[in-house]
């Protein structure tokens, strides 16, 4: 069996890293997506944002925390892990009552494409980031 996914979105807060006792490191970030359209009943313009929190480990995940910060646009290649307990997205309840929820994603690729907010590479260097 073979599952794969690839999401094209921006930070939503700054990475985070730790270091595991055998000393590889891991990095959690979450990045949303967004997605506008306008409704055809009402002629109105819809937008939806789906969030992924992801993990990347070893040297990407170095790479991740020293490059990438909140707004920053990145490309995420990876897999899903379901929610242990319900099979599918992690559900919350935010500060006002409603649900929410995210999906988690463990990264096999991670790569910088713009700066906060653009949707090119800022720079050739970009690109040239060893991972």
């Amino acid at each position: 069996m073979y599952q794969k996914i690839i999401v094209v979105g921006n930070l939503g807060g700054d990475p985070t890293m730790q270091y595991f006792s055998d000393g590889t490191a891991m990095t959690n970030f979450s990045m949303a997506t967004n997605r506008k359209w306008t409704d055809r009943q009402t002629g109105e313009i819809q937008e939806e944002t789906t969030w992924f929190r992801v993990t990347v480990r070893g040297r990407q995940a170095e790479a991740a925390n020293t490059y990438l910060s909140k707004g920053r646009q990145v490309m995420v290649e990876g897999r899903l892990r379901p929610d242990p307990t319900s099979g599918g997205p992690r559900l919350w309840t935010r500060q006002d009552g409603t649900v929410a929820a995210s999906f988690e994603l463990t990264a096999s690729e991670v790569k910088f494409l713009g700066g906060s907010g653009e949707s090119g590479p800022t720079a050739q260097n970009d690109s040239e980031i060893p991972f």
